[in-house]
């Protein structure tokens, strides 16, 4: 599902290829990945007019995890990164936002299996999980 008619997706195509070079010895790739993402955080913030909405805290959390893959331990990251940037250039399903979405601050719902399943097993959506997330079933009573 290529959404290219949003900014959101030509921000991640162009951070695929800064991932890839990070990963093949280029590690000042990982410093432009940084501040594409900066400048995403301040876009969305400042479209949003909100320093804390959703597509800001995925951007933030992106950056966090920029950030930590520069500790050599936890390299590993990178790789992570490339596969779920991949997946929501590609599908437009975004492992990130999706852990997101779980926060207690992000959910309306209890914390649940349940929840954690219809999160992870949801079709991509347009927009924001936050508001693709299908219902609970309803059990039988």
């Amino acid at each position: 599902m290529f959404q290219y008619r949003h900014a959101s997706w030509w921000y991640w195509l162009a951070t695929v290829p800064l991932l890839i070079a990070g990963l093949s010895g280029r590690n000042e790739a990982f410093y432009w990945a940084m501040g594409l993402t900066v400048v995403q955080w301040i876009h969305f913030a400042l479209r949003d007019r909100n320093a804390v909405s959703f597509p800001v805290q995925v951007r933030m959390g992106y950056l966090g995890l920029l950030l930590l893959g520069q500790w050599e331990p936890l390299y590993f990251i990178y790789y992570i990164q490339l596969i779920g940037t991949s997946a929501m250039v590609l599908f437009g399903y975004c492992p990130l936002a999706r852990f997101m979405s779980l926060m207690p601050w992000n959910r309306s719902e209890p914390f649940s299996r349940s929840l954690v399943m219809r999160t992870i097993l949801a079709p991509p959506t347009r927009g924001s999980i936050l508001q693709g997330l299908p219902p609970e079933p309803a059990r039988a009573v």
